[in-house]
C-alpha cells in the first residue's frame, strides 16, 4: 500500500504518529514558509502543514503542486494550535507536519470545482462523470447506496433467503413496457430481450424448490426518462414459496423500517405502516401512491351538487362523473393570478377548469356561490371541513380526470405550504388493485401489474363475466408519493394462468408460444408463492434527500438516453452489421 492509514481517520489519539498518506490535493494555500494542503481521499479530509524551515525540499515540491493532484504525503500527527481547531471537520482537530512529498500524477485545471458543491450544469456532469463522482456528495451518495445492498444482503440472509444470479440475455414477451432487444449473431432474424424483471425465471426458481430466492437484479427498460426512471435500474428483487400476501409484506416491513432508520436515520411518520386499498387511496388522494406526509383529504361532493344549478355540476354528475374538492388551508388570499396558476394545473392534468369558493367569516364567496344554495354550502362547509381564511378547489369531470386533477392540486398546496416535511417518511401498502385494465388504443384488458399476478380466489370467475371487478392480490409499497416497490402473489396453477392469458385476449397458441415455458413448468409440481421488486435506485435517493435517482446511480443517462461521457449510444461498424445479419434504413 502506497499508504498506512486514510485521511479522514486521524484523531487526537494519533498525535506523535508517523503516518504515509495518499490522496488528492483538496485545496492549496501558500503562506510564505508554511504551505497548506488539505489531502483527501474517499474517508475525508486531513490538514498537511509543510514548514520550509522543517524540510525546503518537501516545501518546494508542495509550492508546485495544485488542485487534483495525486500525491503522496509523510509526516508526523501533530494538534493544530490553539484556536485553529476547525470543528466542521472530523479531523479538525489534527494535521500532519509532513517532511516528505511525493508527485504520483498531476491533474489539468478540472473543468468543473471538485471541492466545493456550487451548480453545474447537467452536461458537464455527466461529460466528466469521473471527476463528478469524486466531489464529496457523489462519494457520500455511493457509499450510502453500497451500505443499502450491504444491509438488503445481510438481512435476507439472516431470513434464510439464497443469492441467485439470472440470465441478462433472455426471451421477449409482451406485455410491459418496451423490451431492448439484442441480435443473435449464431441464429441469424432471432433476437435475445433484456430483462425488465427477472419474473419468469425467478418463478421458475420456485419450482425449482429453492423457496426463498433474492437478487440484486440490473433491469432494462427502452422508455422515457423522468425524474425516477432510468433506462438501466438496480432492483432488489425476491420470491418465497408457501406464503400469502402478508407474509411478503411483512418481510419488507422489516427489512425497509430497519433499513430506513439504521441505515438512513430516518423518521418514519407511522408503525406499523398503514394499509389503504387501491379504491381508498384514489377515492381519498387521487393516487395509487399518495404521500401521507400530510391530510388534505378529498371531500366528495357529486351526491351534494347532482342538482345544482352551476351546469358544470349538475352535467358532469349526471355524465357519471364526480365533483370532488380538496381544501387549501389559509389561501383564501390568493390572488387572481395565483387562483389561474392553480386552474391550469388542473388544466394540464386534463380537467376543463377549476371551480374556487374563498372561506371568510363563516361564508363562501366566489364566482360559483351564486348558483348554490344555502343547504349546498353548509354541506360543502361540513364535507371539506373548513376554517376562515381556506380556499376550496373543485373539479368536476370523469373519475380519472377528477383524480389526476385534483390529486396534482393537492400536492401542489402541500408543497407551497410546507406540509411535505424533508425529514419524515410516511410509508404504506396499497394493496386491492385491479387485476386488470382497458386498453382504450387496442380494444382489450391488459394486466394492472403483469400478467402473472394472481386475482383473489373469489374473483377469478369475474374473468368471464366482469373482468374490470376482478381485484388482484398484489400489493405496492409507497413512501412520500413515491412507489417503492410492487409485488404480487403469484399464479401457480397452469389452468388459472391460461385463463388469465385468455383475458388478455391471447389465443391458446400465442400463450404457448410465448410462455410455454412456464405453462409446463406448472405441471411439475409448482408451490403458491409471491415476491416483491424493491426500486433501489429510488430508495437510495430517499435516504440521500436527492430528488433525481441519476445522482446515486454511478454512470447514468442524460433525459435524452444518452452517455455523454462514453457518447452512446453510438453507431457500430458494417462488418458488426453483416455479423448480425443486420442493415439499416435510412
Amino acid at each position: 500500500m502506497l499508504k498506512t492509514t486514510h485521511c479522514g481517520k486521524l484523531r487526537r489519539e494519533d498525535v506523535g504518529t508517523r503516518v504515509v498518506l495518499a490522496g488528492w490535493v483538496h485545496r492549496w494555500r501558500d503562506h510564505g514558509g508554511l504551505i497548506f494542503l488539505d489531502l483527501r481521499d474517499r474517508s475525508g479530509l486531513v490538514q498537511v502543514v509543510f514548514n520550509a524551515d522543517v524540510n525546503e525540499e518537501a516545501h518546494r515540491r508542495a509550492a508546485e503542486t495544485r488542485n487534483e493532484y495525486v500525491v503522496q504525503v509523510e509526516g508526523v500527527v501533530g494538534l493544530r494550535p490553539e484556536g485553529l481547531i476547525n470543528p466542521n471537520l472530523e479531523t479538525g482537530e489534527v494535521e500532519v507536519s509532513a517532511d516528505r512529498l511525493v508527485v504520483l500524477n498531476p491533474s489539468k485545471t478540472t473543468p468543473f470545482a471538485i471541492n466545493e458543491e456550487g451548480e453545474v450544469g447537467d452536461t458537464l456532469r455527466l461529460k466528466y462523470r469521473y471527476l463528478d463522482l469524486r466531489r464529496q456528495r457523489m462519494q457520500r451518495n455511493i457509499v450510502l447506496r453500497h451500505r443499502v445492498t450491504t444491509y438488503m444482503r445481510n438481512y435476507l440472509d439472516r431470513q434464510d433467503f439464497v443469492e441467485i444470479e439470472t440470465p441478462i440475455l433472455l426471451k421477449s414477451t409482451p406485455e410491459g413496457a418496451r423490451d431492448f432487444i439484442v441480435p443473435s449473431r449464431l441464429q441469424p432474424g432471432k433476437f435475445y430481450a433484456l430483462p425488465q424483471s427477472p419474473q419468469q425465471v425467478k418463478q421458475l426458481l420456485m419450482v425449482a424448490g429453492f423457496e426463498r430466492y433474492f437478487q440484486i437484479a440490473r433491469c432494462f427498460r427502452d422508455e422515457d426518462l423522468r425524474a425516477d426512471r432510468q433506462l438501466e435500474f438496480t432492483q432488489l428483487d425476491l420470491e418465497m414459496s408457501f406464503v400469502d400476501s402478508q407474509d411478503v409484506r411483512k418481510l419488507i416491513e422489516g427489512l425497509v423500517t430497519g433499513l430506513f432508520e439504521e441505515i438512513g436515520g430516518k423518521r418514519l411518520q407511522q408503525k406499523p405502516l398503514p394499509v389503504l386499498s387501491y379504491a381508498d387511496a384514489m377515492d381519498r388522494y387521487g393516487s395509487d401512491k399518495p404521500d401521507l406526509r400530510f391530510g388534505l383529504e378529498f371531500a366528495n361532493l357529486t351526491d351534494l351538487l347532482a342538482g345544482s344549478g352551476f351546469g358544470v355540476f349538475s352535467q358532469a354528475a349526471a355524465a357519471g362523473g364526480q365533483i370532488k374538492a380538496v381544501r387549501a388551508p389559509g389561501c383564501a388570499g390568493y390572488s387572481r393570478k395565483q387562483i389561474d396558476d392553480l386552474a391550469e394545473e388542473a388544466k394540464r392534468h386534463g380537467a376543463k377548469g377549476l371551480a374556487t369558493l374563498k372561506v371568510e367569516e363563516g361564508a363562501l364567496h366566489g364566482p360559483i356561490a351564486k348558483f348554490l344554495t344555502e343547504a349546498e354550502m353548509e354541506g360543502i362547509r361540513q364535507r371539506c371541513q373548513v376554517e376562515n381564511g381556506d380556499l376550496i378547489l373543485i373539479v368536476a369531470d370523469a373519475p380519472a380526470v377528477v383524480a389526476e386533477a385534483l390529486g396534482s392540486l393537492r400536492l401542489v398546496i402541500g408543497q407551497r405550504l410546507g406540509l411535505m416535511a424533508p425529514d419524515v417518511l410516511a410509508c404504506a401498502w396499497v394493496i386491492d388493485f385491479p387485476l386488470l385494465e382497458w386498453n382504450t388504443d387496442e380494444k382489450r384488458w391488459q394486466a394492472m401489474h403483469h400478467p402473472f399476478t394472481s386475482a383473489r380466489d373469489q374473483d377469478w370467475r369475474l374473468l368471464d363475466t366482469d373482468p374490470g371487478a376482478a381485484l388482484a392480490k398484489a400489493y405496492d409499497l409507497v413512501c412520500n408519493g413515491m412507489e417503492i416497490g410492487g409485488g404480487s402473489i403469484r399464479i401457480h396453477d397452469q389452468e388459472l394462468q391460461g385463463k388469465m392469458f385468455a383475458a388478455l385476449g391471447m389465443s391458446p397458441a400465442e400463450a404457448q408460444d410465448q410462455f410455454g415455458h412456464l405453462l409446463e413448468a406448472f405441471q411439475y409440481g409448482a408451490p403458491p408463492h409471491g415476491g416483491i421488486a424493491l426500486g433501489l435506485d429510488r430508495i437510495t435517493a430517499i435516504l440521500a434527500d436527492e430528488a433525481s435517482i441519476r445522482e446515486v446511480i454511478a454512470f447514468p443517462k442524460t433525459a435524452s438516453a444518452t452517455d455523454l461521457m462514453l457518447n452512446s449510444p453510438s453507431p457500430v461498424s458494417a462488418r458488426q452489421l453483416t455479423d448480425l445479419h443486420i442493415t439499416t434504413a435510412e
